[in-house]
């Protein structure tokens, strides 16, 4: 690889991250502006904000958890291509589905509805997610960093698989599908030490 060649192509993947970084910004922006402040000027005038609030905290986490995780993947990606941009743009087109599922389910915590659609989001999302890294697997030999820090990626799967079941449950018991969908997202808040790890110089764990 010339280094004129890798100059531009680092150009491209800056701008891919770049561009993730601002839709996912505007997203969250979009996402903030369905709060409204309460009618009256009463602390009791505050409960009817509180589970638009707390979806919102949910979906704000999972949007962070997104951000984050594409932000280390960027660090060990040594090329990119046509495919890996369309993927990018899948995950894109799926976490902007994001405010509309989250101002649905704060107005109808309880409803059987807005928890199941909600929880399609984050399937799709998820999925999407799989999609970009498979797509960037694919231009990346077995043992480059990448392949190394991605492993199995036990803990994405073990998510979907999760959401498929929070989607059922909440055909029956919204609540409960809801307290799935907190626990994948508390989940991924413990760090994450694969890239780390490659990025350090060390050995991916497979998980």
């Amino acid at each position: 690889m010339t280094t004129r060649y890798a100059m531009l192509f680092f150009v491209t993947k800056g701008r891919l991250e770049a561009f993730t970084d601002a839709v996912i910004a505007i997203v969250m922006t979009i996402m903030v502006l369905d709060l409204r402040p309460p009618a009256g000027q009463g602390f009791a005038d505050l409960k009817p904000v509180v589970p638009k609030l707390l979806v919102y905290a949910l979906s704000f986490t999972f949007l962070a958890i997104y951000w984050n995780n594409h932000h280390h993947l960027m660090h060990v990606v040594e090329r990119i291509d046509g495919r890996v941009l369309w993927a990018n743009m899948g995950l894109l087109f799926a976490l902007s589905l994001t405010p509309a599922a989250t101002a649905w389910w704060g107005v109808h915590p309880g409803d059987t509805a807005p928890v199941v659609v909600y929880g399609l989001v984050l399937l799709l999302s998820a999925i999407a997610y799989f999609l970009l890294v498979r797509a960037l697997l694919a231009l990346h030999p077995v043992g480059s960093p990448l392949a190394l820090a991605i492993g199995s990626d036990r803990k994405g799967r073990v998510s979907a698989i999760a959401y498929v079941a929070g989607i059922v449950v909440a055909l029956f018991e919204p609540w409960i599908a809801a307290g799935i969908y907190v626990g994948v997202a508390i989940a991924w808040l413990v760090p994450d030490r694969r890239i780390a790890r490659i990025i350090e110089g060390g050995e991916a764990a497979d998980s």
